[in-house]
C-alpha cells in the first residue's frame, strides 16, 4: 500500500487555475495545463467512455493507466469535487456523471454536512471534515490493501506533502507558463530530501517527475 499525489502542473509549478467563470468553470488555462493527459487514450476510455480506441499512445498514456491502477481509495478537496461552482445546489453529484472514474471510495474534505453518495461503478463519495492524518487513517482502512490516492486539488495534495504522509508523487509538468492560480511548490522547500527523483518527457513535451520515497536506513 502507498501513498500517491498525481497532478499536473505548469513550468511555474501552478497546478490550479484562477479564471474560471460560471459559464467556463474550468477556465482557459485549464484546457491548456491538462491538454495532454486528455487527449490520451487512457483518458477517453475511463473518463468519457469513449471505446472507440481514439486518443494518443505512448509515454502520456501510460502515466495516465498508472493513474488509475491499484487504487483502493482516494481523497479530495471540496473544489476538485466541484462545490466552489456548486455551492448552494443540494442536487450536485460531482463532475463526472452518474458513473465517475473512481471505482472506489472517495472521501471529499469540506465542511459541508451531505450525507454519502452512492454512485455507479463502485464509487461512493463520502464528505467530511477532518485532518489528513484523520482522513488518510480512514482511507487506508477501506482501501483493502492498495493504494489511497490524494487527488488533488493542489491545496490537498501540499497539506498532504507538508504533513510527510506522500510515498510517491508524480507531477506531469506541462510546457506553458500561467503565471497564476495556486502554486503547488509554495512552502515544500526540501521536498526532495527522502526521495529519489526520476524524469521522462513525453512526445507532447510534458515532463513526467516522480518522486519516491526511499526507506530509511
Amino acid at each position: 500500500m502507498a501513498v500517491r499525489v498525481d497532478l499536473m502542473i505548469s513550468l511555474d509549478g501552478f497546478a490550479a487555475t484562477v479564471d474560471q467563470t460560471p459559464e467556463n468553470p474550468f477556465g482557459e488555462d485549464w484546457s491548456c495545463l491538462v491538454g495532454a493527459y486528455v487527449a490520451t487514450r487512457t483518458f477517453r476510455q475511463r473518463v468519457l467512455k469513449d471505446a472507440s480506441g481514439a486518443g494518443t499512445t505512448g509515454i502520456d498514456d501510460a502515466y495516465a493507466r498508472a493513474y488509475f491502477e491499484n487504487i483502493g481509495a482516494e481523497i479530495m478537496g471540496a473544489g476538485m469535487f466541484g462545490f466552489h461552482a456548486f455551492p448552494e445546489d443540494p442536487d450536485w453529484r460531482g463532475w463526472w456523471g452518474e458513473d465517475p472514474p473512481f471505482h472506489a471510495p472517495v472521501f471529499v474534505l469540506t465542511h459541508r454536512a451531505r450525507p454519502s453518495l452512492e454512485m455507479a461503478g463502485g464509487t461512493t463519495f463520502h464528505f467530511v471534515s477532518m485532518t489528513p492524518q484523520e482522513v488518510l487513517k480512514r482511507a487506508i482502512a477501506v482501501a483493502g490493501g492498495k493504494d489511497v490516492r490524494i487527488g488533488g486539488g493542489a491545496s490537498v495534495a501540499r497539506d498532504f506533502l507538508r504533513a510527510g504522509l506522500v510515498d510517491r508523487l508524480h507531477v506531469a509538468i506541462a510546457p506553458i507558463l500561467l503565471g497564476r492560480g495556486i502554486r503547488l511548490w509554495d512552502d515544500l522547500r526540501g521536498l526532495e530530501n527522502g526521495y529519489a527523483s526520476t524524469s521522462e518527457t513525453a512526445e507532447s513535451g510534458t515532463i513526467h517527475l516522480t518522486f519516491q520515497r526511499q526507506p530509511s536506513p
